[in-house]
This record gives structure tokens, sequence and C-alpha cells, in this order.
């Protein structure tokens, strides 16, 4: 089957060594925990008391990072519990900060050295208000952009969070401090992440939608970077418009990649109802059709891009009108398929 920018996808990857359950990615409906055989000998049950004990004094957090690309990529990580979780993921956005020793390879933190979080309200409208020192203005004029989608996007993880003004001193800003772009009466997911510079598109007769693509780390690993592209108004339904997209790949001048065949296809509509979108394909959506198989590269971005759409909670899955798709490791996909709590997850 063709790919554009198809990724090369390791032996590591087709055993299904990376799991849906690990990146959080799961149908709705779990299945029954498995027991371990019973000729199995635990010596001291001490380091799982430890792990437990240490995840029991963590939380799991969003940061979003800058990737070796220039890509704004969202990784979780187990922060310690703290009395103010938004004002601690921003402190853990400072360069040389606490962050310093979890960061992945190919990482790094987003805010300039030395930048203090003096202060984060919450208001009722969603709106919340981050306050730092003046060391928040000595970054490059080319990473500001980079700047406030981190701190947006960052901090639009907590509930009820969906609007972010920026302070320093105390004092407000309409614009940021070095490039001038303007934040206005705040900032939100929908102005944007990792704009693509593809093709022009009328800004006046378009809007914004999120994609998520693959992106191929320095030890060979996968994850997965939220990408901002405009789709013209003309296009009524945006769920196809998204599925269109995706299979269209990123644009050509990009480092990332996508895994979806370009004869995929969507058979009917896509039907949404109590937060479920059903969505039905052609054999196109297989990366193994003897085995009617979808990778892990084409069910994550799709379910990660589609549940970034209002009110869409889960992702029913079927081909040619029948729910007989499997996942990478061969486990039916019968059940709608949740966003992951955890994307991109940084393991401890």
């Amino acid at each position: 089957m063709e790919m554009k920018k198809r990724l090369i996808v390791t032996v590591a990857t087709l055993c299904g060594i990376t799991t849906l359950t690990g990146c959080g990615l799961v149908p709705v409906k779990s299945s029954k925990d498995i027991d371990p055989p019973k000729t199995v000998v635990y010596k001291s049950d001490e380091p799982s008391k430890e792990v437990q004990a240490k995840k029991e004094q963590t939380v799991k957090r969003e940061l979003y990072l800058i990737d070796r690309n220039g890509y704004v990529v969202p990784q979780t990580f187990q922060l310690p519990k703290s009395a103010s979780l938004a004002k601690q993921a921003l402190e853990y956005l400072v360069k040389d900060g606490p962050v310093t020793d979890e960061l992945p390879n190919g990482f790094q933190a987003v805010l300039p050295p030395n930048t203090e979080v003096l202060g984060v309200q919450t208001q009722k409208d969603g709106t919340i208000i981050a306050d730092f020192s003046s060391e928040f203005k000595q970054y490059r004029t080319e990473d500001e952009l980079k700047v406030f989608q981190a701190v947006t996007w960052t901090l639009t993880q907590f509930d009820n969070v969906t609007r972010v003004k920026i302070r320093v001193n105390g004092k407000d800003l309409a614009s940021m401090p070095v490039n001038k772009a303007q934040i206005g009466d705040g900032l939100t997911r929908e102005d944007g992440i990792n704009f693509d510079q593809g093709d022009i598109v009328d800004i006046m007769n378009s809007r914004p939608v999120t994609l998520y693509y693959v992106a191929q780390g320095e030890m060979g690993d996968t994850y997965y970077v939220p990408v901002t592209r405009r789709i013209s108004n003309e296009e009524k339904d945006a769920y196809t418009a998204i599925v269109n997209e995706l299979v269209k790949g990123p644009s050509d001048y990009s480092s990332l990649v996508s895994d979806f065949g370009t004869d995929t296809k969507l058979v009917s509509q896509p039907v949404f109802k109590g937060g479920k979108l059903i969505l039905n394909f052609n054999d196109g959506i297989y990366g193994n059709i003897a085995k009617n198989m979808i990778n892990n590269d084409v069910l994550r971005p799709l379910v990660l891009s589609l549940t970034e759409q209002k009110g869409v909670k889960s992702i029913e899955i079927q081909v040619n009108g029948k729910l007989t798709a499997l996942d990478q490791q061969g486990k039916p996909l019968s059940q709608p398929v949740s966003r992951p709590k955890d994307v991109n997850t940084k393991k401890l």
C-alpha cells in the first residue's frame, strides 16, 4: 500500500512493544486484568510498594516542551503533589529549572532561565492569569510563539481553564514583550500551536483545526505533535475534513510524518451522538489488510485529532459498516476508543 511520508516502523513497533494501553489510548470498556502465572515467585514485594508509594506522592501533568525540530510538544510527567498544580506546571517550563533532569532526549524547556512564577489566579469565567518575573522577557525573538503556545496549552489542560492571560511583575500584557505578538483578552487553544505554513488558505474564509502527526525521537521512538492547519469554511463537516487532512499528511517542508495510506477514505458521513463519533472507513484504514489491523500510528493521531473537537469524547471505528477492525496488538476495536489521559508519557 502506498504511504505519503510513511514512517519507517521498527521491528519492535511491529511486534507491539509499544501498546495502546501504555499510551493511555484504550477502549472505553476496559478488559479484565490477567492474573500472573502461578509459577512466578517474587522474592520481595518491597519494590512494588516503593513504586506505589511514589505514585501516590505524585500527579500526572502535561508539560509543553520544545523538541529537537522546534515543535511545541506535550510530554506527560509524574510531578510531586503541590498545593498549586498550575503554578508548579509553569515552574517546570523554566530552563535549568526542576524539569532539567527529567527531560526526554532532544527536548528542552521553553521559558528563560531564572524566570519566577510570581502567582497564578483562576477566575470564574475560565480565565487563568499567570504572573511572571521580569526574566520572562528574555527569550529569543524566534521563540516568542513557542513561549505563549507552551504556556497556553500547559495551563488549559486543567479543568475549567479555557483562556490564559499573562502578567509580568503584576502588569497585564496586551502583547508579548519581544516581538509584540498580540495577546488581547487572553490566549486559548483556538489561537493554535505549531502553525502549518504549507498551503496558503484565505484566513477570512477558513477556520483552524488541530491535527496530530508523528515524529521520531533520537532513540527511534515515536511521539505525537499537535499542528494547527486551516481548513476552508466550505468544508461543512469538520470531522471529514480532519480525516482528509490526516490522510493528506503534513506539509512537505515538515519533519513530521503520517502513516495513513493515501487510499484511506470514509465511506459514509461521520455520525456524532452523545460524545461518541462514529467513523466508517474503507479497507484503506488497515495497515495490514490480511489481519484487519490498524497501526498505532494511524489510530492514535486519529483519536487525538478528533477529540480536540468540542464534545467528542470517543471514536467508534467501523470498516465497511462493521466493527471488525483490530488494533496493532490484535485486540478487537469493538468498543469506542477514548482520548488518552496521558500523551507522550515520560516514564520515571
